[in-house]
């Protein structure tokens, strides 16, 4: 699954390595951190590609129906299909303005210690892209909760918890100007998208 992430200023690494140390009990620690704006399966690219590769995947595997492009097709269908998507949209504000926790998370352990996200801009651009993907069930659409995730999983005592969502810092506030395209596959940005 690709996802198209805002890049974080340093400000975010300095703040969450000045967490580390009260991170005791939780089984995931994060030492690489985004901001998703939309998460992008394989299937999600446009039709005009599924298509075109439809009987190259076919003949590759003749007892699928509705085969998925090849990665990198779909990675650069993803890339060309972004661009006229995100067209006029202006650099746009963002802000770190402190830190909560998921208890319950939609999917994967809790429970999830992370830096909440402020920005408007951010949440139009999230519903532009659902209306022309879909949404991520549980995770995206109405229940998109812009966030850096810092921890999850384990068995912190819940006075860990209540003192990192209790810590206060100056907010951390940027520019957006650019939203990469990741690829997990091979952990890099795959393309930027300026703004």
């Amino acid at each position: 699954m690709f996802s198209l992430n805002v890049p974080l200023p340093p400000a975010i690494d300095r703040i969450t390595t000045d967490l580390q140390s009260k991170l005791s009990g939780f089984d995931r620690v994060r030492e690489r951190h985004t901001l998703v704006c939309k998460r992008f399966g394989v299937d999600d690219v446009p039709d005009r590609v599924a298509n075109a590769d439809a009987s190259t995947a076919a003949s590759a595997d003749p007892t699928s129906r509705n085969p998925s492009p090849p990665r990198p097709d779909a990675l650069d269908a993803l890339r060309a299909d972004l661009a006229p998507l995100l067209a006029g949209t202006d650099p746009f504000p963002v802000a770190v303005t402190g830190i909560g926790v998921f208890d319950a998370p939609a999917s994967g352990s809790g429970p999830v210690i992370y830096l909440a996200v402020e920005s408007d801009a951010l949440v139009r651009i999230h519903r532009r892209l659902c209306a022309a993907y879909g949404a991520v069930d549980g995770i995206e659409g109405d229940d998109f909760d812009p966030h850096v995730t810092v921890a999850r999983g384990g068995n912190p005592h819940s006075g860990v918890v209540a003192d990192l969502v209790a810590a206060e810092f100056e907010p951390i506030r940027w520019r957006v100007h650019a939203l990469d395209l990741y690829d997990p596959e091979f952990r890099e940005v795959a393309a930027t998208i300026d703004l």
